[in-house]
């Protein structure tokens, strides 16, 4: 990757947790738990995976091949099962509130919104 590439990735990962205390510091007004545990807890999980799947693709890229394309797939596979695991902890004995977990899940989203419009304002 370029050195312009590992400057935007590195931007991005700092603007996520930017944006995941901001909105963790706006779901304590609502001062109930479920939506305080909503927010951070699907923030920290998209986090985790947007990290993972960057490493995953920087593996991928660096080492090019079946046995490299097989071993991403399966790593897709066991994020994906990680991630229905942590949503299910954290809806079911967590009682975490649903839409504060989507909330909380969009953060890479709202970063990804972010990093367009201000890379396409300074064109």
């Amino acid at each position: 990757m370029k050195n312009g590439d590992d400057q935007l990735i590195r931007d991005m990962a700092r603007r996520n947790w930017f944006i995941l205390c901001l909105m963790v510091l706006v779901s304590t007004l609502w001062r109930t738990p479920p939506v305080t545990v909503g927010v951070l807890g699907g923030g920290l999980v998209v986090i985790a995976g947007f990290h993972a799947l960057h490493r995953s693709l920087k593996r991928l890229l660096l080492m090019p091949g079946q046995k490299s394309g097989l071993a991403f797939q399966g790593g897709t596979l066991v994020r994906l099962f990680c991630l229905a695991g942590a949503i299910f902890v954290l809806v079911g004995p967590l009682k975490a509130s649903p839409l504060a977990l989507i909330a909380g899940l969009s953060v890479v989203v709202a970063n990804l919104l972010w990093t367009t419009v201000s890379r396409s304002l300074s064109w």
